[in-house]
């Protein structure tokens, strides 16, 4: 992760890759993944029955997906249609039109932990489409309608990372912390609030509780490669970077940690 305002989000805060997999579930995915389109109008099926399986072509063709299930919606697929669009899109990488669908089906009729769910994913959406802003005010109303909520807090973090609100995302990670003080990931995301705040001795020492937590966990080991080089320790940083294309050689990590060797003018191993 970088540690100047300029250039902080490595980890706070990469939304694509992070939240794909886990943004939309309001009925179970399916198993396996259905080749034709016929369940779209098969009438002995339910909603739920339907919904699952475009969920299914959504991840294996969303353009077809898409166009199917925006016809369903026309016939009064209502809320499964609608939800099953705006995944599609997710996986067009349409991003900013899904979160508009899903800020709209937000707004439906739901119970209060469906809402929550919702406000959740479209607020994802609109972070993976780049515009934080939109994300801020949809995970608020989450955490009005479900205080301390641990995904809002999260998000609501890197949606105020990704507008620049360190003393914002600090606040709403200590708070998750504080519910759960063994979330590596989350201490290695308020590091790099902090250090961009200028507290580097607060920063070093969530990094160094994420690492007596999780020895070796590759962004931590990315943000200390960081904090030594400012420090003026290039050992120290290479050994660190090194160590994480060693062990998760294919990460997002090794990723970032390949970028900063390059940039140091090492050749990164393999």
């Amino acid at each position: 992760m970088k540690f100047a305002a300029r250039n902080s989000c490595h980890l706070i805060f990469d939304m694509r890759k992070a939240y794909i997999a886990s943004l939309f579930v309001l009925v179970a995915w399916p198993a396996l993944a259905q080749s034709d389109t016929s369940f779209f109008t098969d009438t002995t099926l339910s909603g739920p029955e339907r919904y699952n399986r475009c969920l299914a072509l959504a991840a294996k063709d969303p353009q077809v997906a898409y166009e199917k299930s925006s016809a369903w919606r026309a016939r009064g697929g209502m809320m499964y249609a609608a939800h099953c669009e705006a995944v599609a899109l997710i996986n067009l990488k349409r991003y900013a039109e899904a979160a508009r669908k899903l800020t709209n089906l937000a707004n439906d009729k739901f119970d209060a932990a469906t809402r929550v769910q919702i406000y959740i994913q479209a607020a994802n959406a609109w972070m993976m489409a780049e515009q934080p802003g939109e994300a801020l005010p949809l995970l608020s109303d989450a955490l009005e309608i479900s205080p301390g909520n641990m995904d809002a807090l999260t998000d609501r973090a890197r949606a105020r990372a990704m507008h620049r609100d360190w003393a914002g995302a600090e606040t709403d990670l200590t708070e998750a912390l504080s519910k759960d003080p063994t979330r590596v990931d989350l201490l290695v995301l308020r590091a790099s609030a902090r250090h961009a705040m200028g507290k580097k001795d607060e920063a070093r020492a969530d990094i160094d509780r994420a690492l007596d937590l999780v020895p070796g966990y590759a962004e931590a080991l990315v943000e200390r490669g960081g904090m030594k080089l400012e420090a003026g320790d290039k050992a120290g940083a290479q050994a660190d970077w090194e160590a994480v294309l060693k062990k998760s050689p294919g990460s997002d990590a090794a990723q970032s940690a390949r970028a900063r060797l390059e940039a140091m003018g090492v050749k990164a191993p393999g």
